[in-house]
């Protein structure tokens, strides 16, 4: 097998060594510059999405529990006692002040009428007897035609004719009456509800069940409460000079969280706190044509309190809670550099925070991009306000 040597001429030697030199030196000049690059791109400020705080005047509404109340109501009762001879009512339907509801047996009562119509007259013409016998007694006492004494008693008798005649009166006024009571008239105009009572029935006066229930449902009430401290709050507030008072139209929402169509007028606050449950009850008086709504219904009232001429609304996503439990907010400050303020809340506006302290007009807050950066960071805002609410940019 022939012999194979390994010997390199030496200018070989140092072609070899040349480009291996050369290699070395490609490599660390393309890791210098990539290194230059990426320490480049560090130092880069970071893209964030700002939201531009522009003060706006709005309304401070709250939403009240509240039920719906009959403006009037009478409980019908008979006020003398009989046999209900007729029932002259729909149940459930409307009736004018006036109407008579139920006719009671009036027999007995019309005789009672009559018995002490003709008493009273009996006691009318015995009193033109003793008045002729006075007269005449009178003149007679003045001649000694009659004594003295029998013209006092003929005196007498005509004035006891007159009590007499009197109180025969009022026993006739009286009967009157009673046989007027036979007919049960509603006192209230308003919707009538079911009958306790048939025809044929006994009833009896000073009862304590009902006949029936007269409401007057248009205009209907709602009664409302209100806490102490949040009427308290409302009253500090209307000091500022930038919030007025609202308005005394309010609003209804159903049950089913429908919008009531008509808007209602506040008529008055209790004077006093209800020591049991510390708040204070309210009363709106609503239109109902249509009769949606019926007393004791479960409503919300929507309440416009007052009026923030230079309110501060934040987007919630821009508003964040520290351990404490204290709402800070980050901002994009003139040198470009990231600050976080604390800030006092008053309450949610959909899906903004009404802002108490904290944040000014045109502060720069910083919704997006929250997870890339931290305190002190320079960053590259970028106004994303007409995105995130279009129609709400304008300043006030």
């Amino acid at each position: 097998m022939p012999y194979k040597s390994n010997f390199i001429p030496p200018s070989k030697k140092k072609k070899i060594l040349n480009f291996v030199m050369l290699a070395a030196v490609a490599t660390i000049f393309i890791n210098c510059n990539s290194n230059s690059k990426s320490a480049k791109n560090t130092n880069a400020p970071i893209e964030v999405g700002i939201y531009n705080i522009k003060s706006k005047s709005i309304t401070l509404q709250q939403e009240l529990p509240g039920r719906t109340k009959a403006t009037l109501s009478s409980e019908i009762r008979p006020q003398i006692g009989g046999i209900i001879q007729k029932q002259l009512f729909q149940e459930g339907g409307e009736v004018k002040k006036g109407d008579i509801l139920y006719i009671i047996d009036p027999v007995k009562y019309k005789a009672a009428y009559d018995e002490a119509y003709a008493a009273y007259k009996n006691a009318q013409a015995a009193i033109e007897a003793s008045r002729l016998k006075d007269k005449r007694y009178k003149e007679l006492v003045k001649v000694l035609g009659v004594s003295k004494q029998d013209y006092e008693d003929a005196h007498t008798a005509y004035l006891q004719a007159l009590a007499t005649a009197e109180e025969k009166k009022a026993g006739m006024e009286s009967a009157k009456i009673n046989l007027g009571y036979t007919e049960i008239k509603a006192p209230i105009s308003g919707r009538i509800g079911t009958s306790s009572v048939t025809e044929g029935a006994l009833v009896t006066l000073d009862q304590t069940t009902p006949l029936a229930t007269i409401r007057t449902l248009d205009p209907i009430y709602v009664d409302f409460t209100q806490s102490s401290v949040e009427l308290l709050n409302l009253k500090r507030s209307l000091q500022e000079k930038t919030i007025q008072s609202g308005s005394t139209n309010v609003r209804l929402k159903l049950e089913n969280d429908a919008l009531y169509e008509h808007n209602g007028t506040l008529k008055l606050q209790e004077v006093a706190v209800d020591e049991a449950t510390g708040s204070v009850t309210l009363r709106a008086e609503f239109s109902n044509p249509e009769n949606i709504l019926l007393p004791g219904m479960y409503v919300k009232v929507i309440v416009d309190e007052a009026v923030n001429t230079h309110a501060i609304l934040a987007p919630q996503q821009g508003i964040s809670r520290n351990p404490k439990g204290e709402a800070t907010a980050l901002v994009v400050a003139k040198n470009g550099k990231v600050e976080q303020r604390n800030i006092i809340l008053d309450r949610a506006i959909e899906d903004q925070w009404l802002v108490k302290t904290g944040l000014k007009e045109n502060d720069r807050l910083i919704v997006e991009g929250l997870n890339k950066i931290k305190i002190g960071d320079i960053v590259h805002p970028v106004d994303i306000s007409s995105k995130l609410y279009p129609n709400n940019t304008k300043s006030n």
